[in-house]
């Protein structure tokens, strides 16, 4: 099997998600997608026509973001016609996959220069989303849930099935909320020392003005106090029927739990940030690098996928990486740096404890809490934001993993070389 190495990565500092207030809400999706396309070819002074294929990943494909944004993007870039492109969906995990993809048609031979990654403009995605509710077409813009479906394996909002994890864990709202806060103290540091500054890159408009060139969601001054007053998120889903006639949230939970009883905890202070951002990723083959003078930063070492139940849909993330590290031969006192997407906070709380991990290696740098999830894009900047913090600590091993509604996870270890 042939070796696939990554060569760049990249990504946008992340805008507020909120049309008209975040800095990246007015752009069009695949412009978004075209900067971080393009940061790659100029870092890399890349030949475009030798891109065998961009892969990318986003999760609510409607509207301006449905269609094909990985060949528009790339285009929209400058790339030569040649580069094609393809998009794909599975919904929080579309950029990790995207990469996963990536590699594995390295690693079989059948290409040698691939590009991976995702965006996503959860500003656009909400307005657009109130525009279809307020014509009534489906539940959120996204269409109305599948009854036979909901019969076979119920599906419940993402923030009450983390409430609902938490429950059944023993995880106590004062556990999350010190995980919470210490994302944002991470994250304050991170961006003080510069540590995310060699694969963050500043979106510009056509006429060169700076339209982002920071990170705009972080709160550094969030404490545990603070956080203590914050009310919760999901309680209003919890007793608001799913669909016309049909269960609670909570009752589509309690179908497949009998008797569990919890209630709601998460809030905004320890779940992921709405934000708009994109990531790539350039991976190629060995021969390839060698002949073009590319320098490989990492190994692509190991790739998993999981699936676990859909009603809690949040806890693929262990069984993914215990899947990934038997496939590498390793364990996880060899993993450096685990980059776990911080969805809610119990996620990554769960993960710690059922894996007994050193938490200080754990998302180090603070996670989507701080940081916010441009949901497409997350898993390509979890490897980037990895693959800088090996070279900075000097570790060997990352693994990146993530939850994904549905109840799944993709995983991947990378090497530093």
């Amino acid at each position: 099997m042939a070796e696939a190495y990554i060569i760049d990565a990249v990504r946008t500092p992340r805008g507020l998600g909120k049309m008209g207030k975040g800095a990246l809400s007015q752009m069009h999706p695949e412009h978004l997608a075209a900067t971080v396309l393009a940061a790659l070819k100029e870092r890399n002074n890349l030949n475009t026509a030798d891109v065998d294929d961009v892969i990318w990943g986003t999760s609510a494909t409607m509207g301006l973001q449905a269609g094909d944004i990985g060949r528009m993007a790339a285009l929209d870039a400058g790339y030569d016609v040649k580069a094609s492109g393809v998009s794909l969906n599975r919904f929080c995990g579309s950029g990790l996959t995207a990469t996963n993809l990536a590699a594995g048609q390295i690693m079989a031979g059948m290409e040698d220069l691939v590009i991976a990654g995702g965006s996503e403009q959860l500003s656009y995605v909400n307005y657009y989303g109130a525009k279809l509710r307020e014509a009534g077409v489906g539940s959120a813009g996204m269409g109305v849930s599948n009854p036979r479906l909901q019969a076979k394996h119920p599906q419940t909002n993402q923030g009450v099935a983390a409430d609902a994890i938490a429950a059944i864990e023993g995880i106590t709202r004062e556990d999350l909320e010190v995980l919470g806060a210490e994302s944002q103290r991470r994250a304050a540091i991170a961006l003080n020392e510069g540590r995310f500054a060699k694969s963050t890159i500043t979106v510009k408009d056509d006429d060169g003005n700076v339209i982002l060139d920071h990170e705009e969601y972080p709160r550094p001054d969030t404490t545990r106090e603070s956080l203590a007053q914050l009310k919760p998120a999901f309680e209003m889903f919890f007793n608001m029927p799913s669909e016309k006639d049909g269960p609670t949230y909570k009752e589509l939970v309690q179908k497949k739990y009998p008797g569990l009883e919890f209630e709601p905890i998460h809030h905004v202070g320890i779940s992921s940030g709405v934000v708009d951002g994109a990531a790539a990723v350039l991976l190629a083959s060995k021969d390839y690098a060698e002949k073009h003078g590319l320098k490989p930063r990492a190994r692509i070492v190991a790739m998993a996928n999981v699936g676990d139940d859909p009603t809690l849909m949040l806890n693929a993330p262990v069984p993914a990486a215990k899947k990934v590290l038997a496939k590498a031969g390793l364990t996880k006192d060899d993993i450096d740096v685990w980059e776990i997407n911080e969805a809610f906070a119990v996620v990554v709380e769960k993960f710690i404890r059922d894996l007994d991990l050193d938490r200080a290696k754990v998302n180090p740098n603070g996670g989507s809490i701080a940081l916010g999830h441009p949901i497409g894009a997350t898993g390509a900047i979890l490897i980037g934001t990895a693959l800088d913090e090996l070279e900075r600590s000097g570790g060997r091993y990352a693994l990146i993993t993530m939850c994904a509604a549905g109840g799944m996870a993709p995983a991947i270890i990378i090497e530093r070389v």
